[in-house]
């Protein structure tokens, strides 16, 4: 029974690690909660026979994982272009800093969003790459380049060669590389605040200052849900405007100053309710890229401050 029971609490302990793994294939919070517990629902439907041949459970489970994701991955391509306006990754808030802002109540259940570690491959610039991608390319370079599994093994979950699976990763590789380095913490901290100060006094010329001439804006409302832009705002003067605009429009509007998705960012809320949570990319100290989401289904996980 010790053996048994050993075995059960190594099996329940790789639950961490594959939604780190389903969230960076997704996306989405929700997704990934669903693929993983599709996987250990496969691995309970097993007989404890076929259980005992697995010699390692945790690499079984994100295998059955991964490839779960991977048809998530293509449906999820069709479902996408039907979406009214931009879909975004779902963004994920740092619940040191977001509870204990708001004292929000931490007996209740673990939210699977505190379960993913904030780093560089979850910034909502690195997903957007990520969504650029094929399904197969994302898997083999998020399994490989991320979490170091072996081209060998990354060829079970996908059906190809190794060899293949190096390839696809290669040219995920480029992709990546397309975008600019990382702008260090402290600076992109600071651009957002001031970013902040000058949206909240509604100074156009201190924003277009702060933007990147050719900038870039994209909001997500839920495919029609929320009010919002359909299409990308170009040009830093254009979403200036557009953000002055929104201020105008939503007298008692409160921002925050809150990482998103592990960098700095910006947390609009009315009345204690989350309205939009916004990242922000940041190149030679001014923001070349804002995505905004205000898609109320992708708040759930920032609901939580009171």
């Amino acid at each position: 029974m010790g053996t048994v029971g050993a075995r059960t609490d190594e099996i329940a302990g790789e639950r961490r690690r594959l939604l780190n793994v389903a969230y960076r294939l997704l996306g989405s919070v929700t997704e990934a909660e669903d693929a993983v517990q599709d996987a250990y629902a496969r691995w309970y439907g097993l007989s404890r026979s076929r259980q005992e041949e697995i010699l390692s459970p945790g690499a079984w489970l994100t295998t059955v994982t991964s490839r779960i994701c991977l048809d998530l991955l293509g449906s999820a391509r069709a479902r996408r272009e039907r979406y009214v306006g931009a879909w975004l990754p779902e963004p994920l808030p740092d619940r040191t800093e977001w509870d204990h802002a708001g004292g929000a109540d931490t007996t209740g259940p673990a939210d699977p969003a505190d379960q993913i570690v904030l780093d560089e491959s979850v910034t909502m610039a690195f997903l957007v790459v990520l969504e650029s991608m094929t399904p197969a390319e994302r898997v083999a370079f998020v399994l490989h380049d991320v979490f170091r599994y072996p081209f060998a093994e990354i060829a079970g979950v996908l059906g190809r060669t190794p060899a293949a699976c190096k390839q696809l990763a290669a040219t995920a590789r480029r992709r990546v590389s397309v975008a600019r380095a990382p702008v260090p913490a402290t600076g992109r901290a600071d651009v957002v605040r001031h970013v902040k100060e000058a949206w909240e006094t509604k100074d156009i010329a201190a924003l277009v200052g702060l933007l990147d001439p050719a900038a870039v804006m994209t909001a997500d409302g839920g495919g029609g849900m929320v009010g919002t832009v359909l299409r990308p705002v170009e040009g830093g003067a254009r979403i200036a405007q557009y953000m002055v605009a929104i201020a105008d429009k939503a007298p008692g509007l409160e921002l925050l100053e809150r990482s998103v998705n592990g960098a700095p960012g910006l947390v609009a809320q009315r009345a204690g309710v989350v309205m939009t949570v916004a990242a922000f990319d940041v190149s030679d100290g001014r923001v070349t890229r804002i995505w905004a989401v205000r898609n109320p289904e992708k708040l759930r996980p920032w609901a939580r401050e009171d």
